[in-house]
């Protein structure tokens, strides 16, 4: 199976953010990782690998060399997507049809989500013998569409704004449907609907994951932002070998809505962890604060290529495509962490993995988005850059990236994680 196909594998598996993670956290433990639970007392010892989530959304690993002669190398993505989140009480009644309740999560490309199937996936929490629990569920089926307004009634085409509380609602069903909703959750979830006490539901599209284009040079898919980066940490993690620094792999949650939760960027996660596992190990706080300041952060998140039929909206002289390789991003109000310590070190991680690199830059009159690189380095500080593959039509329900690129984030991260830096003042030598 080539990375692409293992790509498209992990993306069609992982619905939502919660599949996600769970996905990460069985490959992890099938590669020997032990899971730790934050609410018990940790037993590390070196040589080996650990891993814990929150919330089930999140997921942080660590793997511990026998001898620590370096700091952390932390590769961070995001394990959630722009979708639609399904409301606590979810059907709405009226007329002749059953639609479903939602609210936007994150900002998406509107238009891309009319007319197509649409599915379910998340948690349910449930009431059990024991107490609560939290079970998957991914509908396998075509169960919603939102449809236009003919353009008879209604021209999209003369600048529509949508509005999503009413031109963006699902279509489950016809009148019959009425109370149907989650009960066609519990049968897909496997449990009774009675004892359905909570829900963490999105919308899914369901389009398949392809290779097109006159060379098969392209890839298209959901969510490729940022699965694509998380994907690519993951691998480069699992196939690194073990240097002298501690390789960390961190996926949060929430950076589609600004990472300001318990288990995004801006918690206490990555810093209660790293700190958990510097004492586990018998370091004191002192030498905690020494591990910090020589580690770096790769924040993972893709990148805008060069539109096709918009060259004008890319700065002139920063312009990146797709399979041009990695895509590392400067913004000087600070939207991304790179600087010229961390650029320059990413750039020798570049070279040494024989991997392209490109740069971006916004155009100056559009402010662009931001990611969780600076978020992060609220909570723990260190030498960070903002990477990302470089794609087209970033937050529609089906973006396009280049089919080479993958590999190539695979690559330079395995170099990262097997590196290790020596900094003292501005002076940095990379191991």
């Amino acid at each position: 199976m080539n990375t692409n196909e293992k790509l498209f594998e992990f993306i069609k598996s992982s619905p939502s953010c919660f599949h996600a993670i769970d996905n990460i956290s069985k490959k992890l433990e099938a590669e020997g990782a032990v899971r730790l639970c934050e609410s018990s007392r940790w037993n590390i010892n070196r040589g080996k690998t650990y891993f814990t989530t929150r919330n089930g959304s999140s997921i942080i690993a660590f793997r511990i060399p026998e001898d620590i002669d370096g700091g952390f190398m932390i590769a961070a993505a995001h394990s959630d997507s722009p979708t639609f989140k399904i409301k606590d009480k979810p059907e709405l009644e009226g007329g002749n049809y059953v639609r479903i309740n939602t609210e936007r999560y994150g900002g998406m490309i509107y238009d891309s989500w009319f007319d197509r199937p649409l599915s379910v996936a998340g948690r349910v929490i449930v009431r059990t013998e024991k107490g609560i629990e939290s079970k998957l569920v991914s509908c396998p089926k075509n169960l919603l569409l939102i449809p236009h307004v003919a353009i008879h009634m209604q021209n999209p085409n003369n600048g529509l704004a949508y509005n999503p509380a009413v031109d963006l609602v699902p279509l489950y069903g016809g009148s019959d449907a009425k109370g149907g909703f989650l009960k066609s959750i519990a049968r897909y979830a496997n449990v009774s609907e009675s004892d359905i006490i909570g829900h963490d539901l999105y919308l899914v599209n369901r389009q398949e994951p392809t290779v097109w284009g006159a060379d098969d040079e392209f890839i298209s898919s959901p969510k490729l932002d940022d699965l694509q980066c998380a994907f690519s940490a993951a691998e480069a993690f699992l196939s690194a070998d073990t240097g002298k620094s501690i390789s960390v792999l961190y996926i949060a949650d929430n950076e589609e809505v600004g990472s300001q939760t318990k288990q995004g960027a801006g918690s206490t996660f990555l810093n209660d962890v790293l700190s958990r596992m510097t004492a586990a190990l018998g370091f004191s706080d002192e030498d905690y604060r020494c591990l910090v300041a020589r580690s770096m952060m790769l924040s993972a998140d893709n990148a805008h290529a060069v539109h096709p039929n918009h060259p004008e909206l890319a700065d002139p002289t920063h312009r990146p495509v797709l399979n041009g390789g990695i895509v590392m991003k400067y913004n000087a109000s600070q939207l991304y962490t790179t600087d010229g310590i961390s650029a320059a070190i990413f750039k020798e991680i570049c070279r040494k993995s024989d991997v392209p690199l490109q740069i971006f830059c916004n155009r100056s009159d559009i402010r662009g988005g931001s990611t969780l690189g600076n978020i992060s380095n609220t909570q723990v500080s260190m030498n960070a850059v903002d990477i990302g593959i470089a794609q087209l039509a970033m937050h529609s329900s089906y973006e396009t990236a280049g089919a080479k690129d993958t590999d190539y984030m695979i690559r330079a991260m395995k170099k990262f994680f097997e590196a290790s830096l020596e900094i003292k003042n501005e002076n940095i030598n990379i191991g």
